[in-house]
């Protein structure tokens, strides 16, 4: 099951440095000028989880395998993107393909580094960026609504969902809002509005980009944009790609010693990816055996079946129940026999939800 992250935003923002440093690569170009990224790069990278190497430890594994996202390096956009400006309709087809949007926003002044509006303004970046997508989803409802309402004054009661929910997206772009705050109100209007993919649907996560000195406390571009998030219940990560640049290149030995001189105890980049990860509202539940312990993601409110399914096709067909060990109790009590033991091994059939931090064991047909 694969998930996707798209990384967007103006041109010279810090979006390619990011990005490899996220994938701890060169593979996407980062020069001062726009469009030097106009294919997609994509890249996976680890979701850090302590919880993983707990359970390896208790249970002897062999090897670790965390869970993993997608980080997709989309190219620079500019105002009037939606009309296909600077390739704009390639770019913009891009992000349509992502789960969630991680928008990067300029918040350091650097003479060296053109601007492509000539000025430093985060919020005002992504008003222009959020514009560019709005105007995108606006083009393509004001050619569908119409239809679809028409099919559903005929009496097509799939027509009925999909109308109502995209009417109210469309409603809400028309006052210059995006259209992840529609509220469906079933299933079926939840499954219309995917389907829709519209560009402003997709969770956005601001990711602030500062000079090496506000790494560790920000700065007053980087709270301009956090009350920016605020009020549209967005969240926010402040790093400065420079650093994490600087990290990515550096021995494991040294990383720790490079941050601490600098005031910080973790990565920038652990924190966009766990946030990236929170965007989604996925869950991680592990399997543990002296081979390996690994990690898995599914969306929360996934059934055991389909925690099964997400390892192997036929252990959802053939699923027969799942035995389960909350995380705290497998590492507390010292693996799965002396939770057992305890009583702390639960066996779960097909209605049980995974829960985050979950050890499973699945037993099959198949």
């Amino acid at each position: 099951m694969g998930f996707r992250c798209g990384i967007v935003g103006l041109p010279n923002v810090g979006k390619s440095t990011l990005f490899n440093a996220l994938t701890q690569t060169a593979a996407a170009q980062a020069a001062n000028y726009p469009f030097c990224t106009i294919e997609p790069n994509v890249g996976q990278v680890a979701v850090p989880d302590p919880r993983l190497e707990a359970i390896a430890r208790v249970a002897g594994s062999a090897r670790i395998v965390p869970t993993q996202l997608a980080f997709v390096d989309i190219a620079g956009l500019v105002r009037g993107a939606s009309r296909g400006e600077g390739l704009g309709n390639q770019f913009l087809g891009h992000i349509r393909e992502v789960d969630a949007i991680v928008h990067v926003l300029r918040c350091f002044e650097d003479p060296d580094i053109a601007h492509v509006e000539g000025r430093v303004d985060p919020v005002a970046d992504a008003a222009t960026v959020t514009t560019e997508l709005m105007l995108a989803d606006l083009e393509s409802l004001e050619r569908r609504v119409p239809t679809l309402v028409k099919k559903a004054q005929a009496g097509d009661r799939d027509a009925k969902a999909a109308a109502r929910i995209l009417a109210n997206a469309l409603d809400l772009l028309r006052e210059g809002r995006p259209a992840r705050l529609a509220a469906p109100r079933d299933a079926d209007e939840a499954r219309h509005l995917a389907g829709a993919q519209l560009l402003t649907a997709k969770p956005v996560l601001y990711v602030c980009n500062v000079e090496e000195a506000a790494a560790a406390t920000g700065n007053a571009l980087t709270r301009a944009v956090e009350a920016m998030a605020a009020a549209e219940s967005a969240g926010t990560v402040t790093v400065s790609a420079a650093i994490e640049a600087e990290v990515a290149a550096l021995p494991e030995a040294e990383r720790a010693d490079f941050l601490a001189a600098l005031g910080l105890s973790e990565t920038g980049l652990a924190r966009v990816i766990r946030a990236g990860y929170a965007l989604l509202d996925l869950v991680t539940f592990f399997t543990a055996g002296p081979k390996e312990a690994r990690a898995w993601t599914v969306r929360r409110g996934a059934t055991a079946p389909e925690a099964a399914g997400v390892i192997h096709s036929d252990f959802e067909r053939s699923f027969i129940r799942a035995e389960t060990i909350s995380c705290d109790d497998f590492v507390a009590l010292g693996g799965e026999a002396r939770a057992r033991e305890a009583g702390k091994l639960r066996a779960e059939g097909k209605a049980y939800v995974v829960q985050d931090g979950d050890v499973m064991h699945f037993l099959h047909g198949a």
